[in-house]
C-alpha cells in the first residue's frame, strides 16, 4: 500500500499486515496456486491502473480464462481484501481522532463538541446556548432497506478485527502481546475466509429487527452515555450549567418490522413480534446494568426518603431498590417471551412505562448526592439513567409505514359495505367533506360483521395491533406516496374507527417532484380545518423523500425541489403557528440523498432545522456510522453540533438572482434526465443488459422485493435502492450526476460562470450539491462501464452507452469549471486517496463480473450464480456503498 501518504503510515502498516495475513490464509487454505493467481491479477491490475495497456489486455484475458473452480476463490480474495481495508480505514479514523485529542497543542477536531460549543459560546448567550442544547430533538431512524449486503456473522468478525487493532494501539503491548494480537487477527481472517458471505435465504423482517437491536447492544448502548458525558462536561465548562438527567438530545427509532410499503412480508403479526422483541431486548440490557449496579452500589448510608421506602432494617438500602427493579426486569423478559411464544404471559409487576425504570434509579441517585456520595452517583448509575432517557422501554419506537393507496382501498371497501358507493372513485373535495364529517361523528364507522379481502383486513389489523403493543412502542404512522389532504385524513379516520386510545402522530411522506411541489398547499388545506388543528395540537411532522424524487427527476432537480419545499413548509408553519419537524428520508448513496452529515445539515434552508431533526439511517450506513464505538461517538457528536449550529446560526436566504439561476439549472437538468431515463424507448433495455440489475433483484439481502409490483421493469416500478445499486456496481454512478452536466454547460455558455462560482463559494446549499456530485464523479469509471457494454449489451443499444460516457466526462469538466478544482476531490485528499487505493482491487472484480454475467446469462448454473453474488459483495465493499 505504498500509495498512502507518509502521514498515514499507521494505516499503511495496518493494511499491509492485514494483507499479509490474508495472503498467508490464501496459501494455507486455498493453496499456493490460488495465492499466485491472486498476486498475478493484483499486479496486472495495478500496472493497468498505471497506464500500461498490455497489462490491461493481459488482465482481461487472464480473468476471462479463469477455470470455473477458480473464479469464486479469486473473487473472494479481492472481496476480503477490500473489506479488510475498510476495517483498517474505519479504525484509523478513530485512531486519528484520539491522537488529535491527545495532542496538547492541537485544536479540537472540527465538528466535535469540544470545537463547536466553545466557538458558539463566543457569540451566543450562555443561557440561550444551554437551553437550545437541552431542547434538541434529534431522532435517528434505523431502517431495514436492503443495502447492507454483508452478513451479520461477517460484520461481527470484522468488528473483532477492529477491536484487536484498537487494543494493539491503545495499550502499549509487549512483544508477546503483539504476537498474540497477530495470531488473533489471523484467526479472525481465517474464520472469515471459511464463512459463507452469501445469505442462503432472504432474511425475515424479524431477522432485520434483531440486526437493528444488535447495533444498539454492541455499540450504541455504551456510546450514548459516553457522548452525553462529553456533552455534559463541555456544557458545564462553557455555560456553567450541566445537562439535565432526563435530557436526551438524540434518540432512536426504527422502521424494522413496521415498514410494510410494498413489502408483503411485514404483517401485523410481524409488527407485534418486533415490538415484543424490542421490549425483551430493552429489559435484558437494563437487567445487565442493574446487575452491575447491584454489585457496586453497596453503601449503607442513604437519605430519609430512601430509608422510608426500603425499611429501617435494610442493611444495604440501594441494593434493595435495585434488586426490586431487577426482579421486575426479569419478569418483563419472561412476559415478552411468553407473548412471543403464544403462551400465557405473567402479568404481575412488569414494567409498563419508562418511569417504572427511571424513578427507582433517580431515588438512588438523589440519595447518594444528599449523603455526600455524589461521586458514586455520577458513575455507572448516571449512565444507566441517561440510557433510560434515550432508549425508553422499547429501545427504538417503531414507525408504521404504509402506501396511501392501501388506505384508499380500505375506505373504499368500507363505503361499499355501507352502501355509500366507492370511495376510490370520489374526487378530492368529496373525499375531504366525507372524511371530516366522519371524523367529527361519534358513530362507529366499521360495520358489524365486516369481512373484507385480506389486504384490507391487514390494514385494519395493523392498526388494532398498535393498541395492543402500546404507545411507547410506536413512533409515527408514515403515509408513503401521500399526495393530497385526503391521504392524511384517511389515516386519521382509520385510527379513529379502530378506537385507538392513544393514536400515533400521522406523518405524510412527499417523495416525488410533483407531490413535493404541492406539499405546501396540501398542508395548508389541512391546517385550515378546525378538526385537524385540534388533532395536531400545534405540532406537525412532515417527511420528505430523497430517493424517489431523485429517481423521478434527477439529483439536481430533486435537491432543489427539496430545498424549496422545506422553505415553503417552514414559512407555512410560521404563518399557521405550528411547530414543524421535518423528517428526511435520506439513503446512503449520493443518488439517494446521502453524504457527509455535517455539511448536509448546514446546507438545509434557513429555519428548517430549528432544534429538531428526524432522519433515516439505512442499510450499510448503519454499520458505517455506528458499527464501531469510536465512530458511533463521532457521529453522535456530528449530529448534535450540526443541528445546534444550524439552529443558532441560521444562514441567510439565497438571493433572488441565485434562485433564478437554480430554476434555470433545475429545468434543464430535469429535461436532460427524463428525456434519457423515461422518454427514451430503449434505455431500460440498455440498463437491463449493461448492469446486474436482474441479479441484484434476486439477492437475499433484505425482506423487501426489489420491485413494488411484479410488472415489467420500468424506472417508476423499480425501487430506488436497486436502481442506484446497479449503476454503482458498474461504476457509472448515473443517478447522482445525469442532467447536472447539461444544466451547468448551458449556464456556462450563457455567461453565468462567475455567478455560479460565487454561489459555490458563498452558498452552503450549492457548495454541498456540487461537492457531492464531484465525489461521485471521482468514484465513477466510465471505462469500466464500457467493458460491460462490449460484452453484454446488444449492438443496437450500445449508442446509449457511448452517449452516457461522453456526458459523464462533460459533466465532470463542467463541475470542475465551477469548483475551480484541477481534479475531483481536490479539497478532500483523504477521500481521493482512498478511492485511488481501492481502484486496482475493484477493477478485477468488475472484469470478473462481466465474465460471470456473460456466462450466467447463457446457462443456469448454481456455481456461477454464487460466484456472481460474491463479486457483487466485493464491488459493494470497494465502492463503500450499494444503494
Amino acid at each position: 500500500m505504498e500509495e498512502l501518504s507518509g502521514s498515514d503510515s499507521a494505516l499503511r502498516e495496518d493494511i499491509r499486515e492485514l494483507g499479509e495475513l490474508l495472503g498467508e490464509t490464501l496459501r494455507e487454505q486455498g493453496g499456493q496456486s490460488l495465492f499466485d493467481t491472486v498476486e498475478r491479477v493484483r499486479g496486472l491490475a495495478k500496472a493497468a491502473r498505471a497506464g500500461h495497456e498490455e497489462a490491461s489486455k493481459e488482465l482481461e484475458r487472464s480473468l476471462a480464462e479463469l477455470p470455473p473452480d477458480q473464479v469464486a476463490p479469486v473473487a473472494r480474495a479481492f472481496s476480503q481484501f477490500l473489506n479488510l481495508a475498510n476495517i483498517a480505514e474505519q479504525h484509523h479514523r478513530v485512531r486519528r481522532s484520539r491522537e488529535w485529542a491527545m495532542e496538547p497543542e492541537s485544536s479540537p477536531l472540527f465538528g466535535s463538541l469540544a470545537e463547536t460549543i466553545p466557538r458558539l459560546a463566543k457569540e451566543i448567550d450562555p443561557e440561550q446556548l444551554h437551553t437550545t442544547i437541552c431542547n434538541l430533538d434529534i431522532n435517528l431512524v434505523l431502517t431495514a432497506h436492503p443495502t447492507e449486503i454483508q452478513r451479520r456473522t461477517l460484520l461481527q468478525k470484522y468488528n473483532r478485527i477492529a477491536a484487536l487493532l484498537d487494543n494493539r494501539d491503545r495499550y502499549g503491548q509487549t512483544p508477546t502481546e503483539k504476537s498474540d494480537t497477530r495470531v488473533g487477527l489471523k484467526r479472525e481472517i481465517t474464520a472469515a475466509w471459511h464463512t459463507d458471505e452469501i445469505r442462503r435465504k432472504r432474511p425475515t423482517p424479524q431477522d432485520e429487527a434483531r440486526w437493528g437491536f444488535a447495533v444498539v447492544e454492541q455499540t450504541l448502548w455504551d456510546a450514548v452515555p459516553r457522548y452525553l458525558r462529553n456533552l455534559d462536561q463541555v456544557l458545564r465548562d462553557h455555560t456553567g450549567r450541566r445537562l439535565p438527567l432526563d435530557c436526551a438530545p438524540i434518540t432512536f427509532g426504527t422502521w424494522m418490522g413496521g415498514d410494510r410499503d410494498g413489502n408483503p412480508n411485514v404483517t401485523h403479526r410481524v409488527t407485534r413480534d418486533v415490538a415484543l422483541l424490542g421490549r425483551w431486548m430493552a429489559a435484558n440490557l437494563y437487567e445487565r446494568d442493574i446487575q452491575q449496579l447491584t454489585s457496586t452500589i453497596t453503601l449503607q448510608v442513604c437519605d430519609e426518603d430512601l430509608r422510608a421506602e426500603v425499611g429501617g432494617e435494610a442493611w444495604e438500602p440501594y441494593r434493595v431498590i435495585l434488586k426490586r427493579l431487577r426482579a421486575r426486569l426479569r419478569l418483563t423478559q419472561r412476559w415478552a417471551e411468553a407473548k412471543l411464544q403464544g403462551s400465557r404471559a405473567p402479568e404481575g409487576e412488569i414494567l409498563r412505562s419508562v418511569d417504572d425504570i427511571r424513578q427507582p434509579l433517580l431515588r438512588c441517585y438523589y440519595s447518594l448526592q444528599r449523603v455526600g456520595a455524589g461521586v458514586v452517583a455520577e458513575g455507572e448509575l448516571l449512565d444507566t439513567i441517561r440510557r433510560v432517557s434515550c432508549f425508553g422501554i422499547n429501545l427504538m419506537p417503531m414507525d408504521i409505514r404504509q402506501h396511501a393507496d392501501m388506505h384508499t382501498a380500505t375506505l373504499d371497501a368500507i363505503t361499499r359495505e355501507l352502501g355509500l358507493g366507492g370511495y376510490a372513485q370520489w374526487d378530492e373535495q368529496t373525499r375531504q367533506r366525507w372524511l371530516l364529517a366522519e371524523l367529527s361523528s361519534p358513530r362507529p364507522l366499521i360495520p358489524h360483521g365486516f369481512a373484507p379481502e385480506r389486504e384490507v383486513r391487514e390494514v385494519l389489523d395493523t392498526i388494532y395491533t398498535l393498541e395492543e403493543i402500546g404507545p411507547d412502542a410506536v413512533g409515527a404512522y408514515i403515509i408513503s406516496h401521500a399526495s393530497s389532504p385526503s391521504d392524511i385524513l384517511a389515516v386519521e379516520l382509520l385510527l379513529k374507527a379502530c378506537d385507538l386510545s392513544n393514536p400515533p402522530r400521522v406523518v405524510p411522506l412527499f417523495e416525488t417532484r410533483d407531490t413535493l411541489a404541492a406539499a405546501e398547499q396540501t398542508m395548508e388545506t389541512l391546517f385550515e380545518s378546525s378538526w385537524y388543528r385540534e388533532r395536531i395540537q400545534g405540532r406537525q411532522e412532515i417527511m420528505i423523500g430523497y430517493s424517489d424524487s431523485t429517481k423521478d427527476a434527477g439529483h439536481l432537480t430533486s435537491t432543489w425541489t427539496l430545498f424549496q419545499t422545506q422553505e415553503r413548509l417552514v414559512s407555512l408553519a410560521r404563518r399557521q403557528r405550528v411547530e414543524l419537524t421535518l423528517f428526511h428520508g435520506r439513503g446512503g448513496s449520493i443518488g439517494r440523498g446521502g453524504g457527509p452529515t455535517h455539511s448536509a445539515i448546514l446546507a438545509q434552508p434557513p429555519g428548517s432545522v430549528d432544534g429538531t431533526l428526524r432522519v433515516t439511517e439505512q442499510g450499510e450506513v448503519i454499520q458505517a456510522k455506528f458499527g464501531l464505538p469510536g465512530i458511533a461517538l463521532r457521529n453522535l457528536e456530528l449530529y448534535t453540533t450540526s443541528v445546534l449550529e444550524a439552529s443558532l446560526q441560521v444562514p441567510s436566504s439565497p438571493s433572488q438572482r441565485w434562485r433564478e439561476i437554480m430554476d434555470r439549472l433545475d429545468n434543464r437538468a430535469m429535461q436532460a434526465y427524463r428525456s434519457t431515463v423515461k422518454e427514451r424507448a430503449d434505455f431500460m433495455e440498455y440498463f437491463r443488459h449493461a448492469t446486474p440489475i436482474e441479479e441484484i433483484s434476486r439477492l437475499t439481502i433484505g425482506s423487501r422485493p426489489a420491485k413494488r409490483t411484479p410488472q415489467q421493469m420500468s424506472v417508476d416500478n423499480l425501487r430506488a435502492i436497486p436502481w442506484v445499486f446497479a449503476w454503482t456496481q458498474t461504476r457509472l454512478m448515473l443517478p447522482a450526476w445525469l442532467g447536472v452536466g447539461e444544466a451547468l454547460e448551458e449556464a456556462i455558455e450563457a455567461g453565468l460562470t462567475e455567478e455560479l462560482q460565487e454561489m459555490f463559494q458563498r452558498w452552503p446549499f450549492f457548495e454541498a450539491l456540487l461537492d457531492m456530485v464531484e465525489m461521485v464523479l471521482a468514484k465513477g469509471e466510465p471505462s469500466v462501464t464500457q467493458l460491460y457494454e462490449q460484452t453484454l449489451v446488444p449492438q443496437e443499444c450500445r449508442a446509449i452507452g457511448e452517449e452516457l460516457r461522453e456526458r459523464f466526462y462533460r459533466t465532470r469538466q463542467a463541475v470542475l469549471t465551477i469548483t475551480g478544482h484541477e481534479a475531483p476531490l481536490a479539497d478532500y485528499p483523504v477521500v481521493r486517496r482512498a478511492v485511488e487505493v481501492r481502484n486496482p482491487y475493484v477493477d478485477p472484480l468488475n472484469l470478473l463480473q462481466v465474465e460471470l454475467l456473460r456466462r450466467a446469462r447463457q446457462t443456469e448454473d448454481e456455481a456461477l450464480q454464487r460466484a456472481l453474488k460474491i463479486v457483487i459483495n466485493g464491488i459493494a465493499a470497494g465502492m463503500r456503498n450499494t444503494g
